[in-house]
This record gives C-alpha cells, sequence and structure tokens, in this order.
C-alpha cells in the first residue's frame, strides 16, 4: 500500500496511508470545508485516525521505501 509522510508547522511528521495525490485531495477537501474542519487519515502500518489540521501541512513526500513513522 502506498504512504505519505506528511510534515506540519510544528515539525511533527506522520506517515499516513495513500499516494500523495490521495493525500491531497483529503487535506484541500478539509481546507474548503468548514472552518476548522480536520483532515481525517489512517496511519500507515496501524491503521489509527489521525486528524490534521490542513492550515498546519508544510509539506506532503512519498514515504515509498520507507518504513512507517
Amino acid at each position: 500500500m502506498a504512504a505519505t509522510e506528511l510534515m506540519l508547522v510544528t515539525g511533527e511528521r506522520y506517515s499516513v496511508a495513500g499516494d500523495p495525490a490521495a493525500v491531497e485531495k483529503v487535506i484541500l477537501s478539509a481546507a474548503r470545508g468548514s472552518l476548522l474542519e480536520f483532515a481525517w487519515l489512517e496511519e500507515a502500518g496501524d491503521g489509527r485516525p489521525v486528524g490534521v489540521n490542513p492550515a498546519h501541512v508544510v509539506s506532503l513526500r512519498s514515504a515509498e521505501g520507507r518504513p512507517p513513522a
């Protein structure tokens, strides 16, 4: 399964399930939604849900070939 690494303004990094384009779509959808709507993603590896504030995402990159964080 594809994975994407997110980096937030705080420096925290998350490895989430899905390719970068699919993750970007979820983040942009939340950003266009209501005020303070989280982008809900699934952590790669353990499948736990993680809610991310779209305004705090600094970068996305493919995590392929790297172990989940």
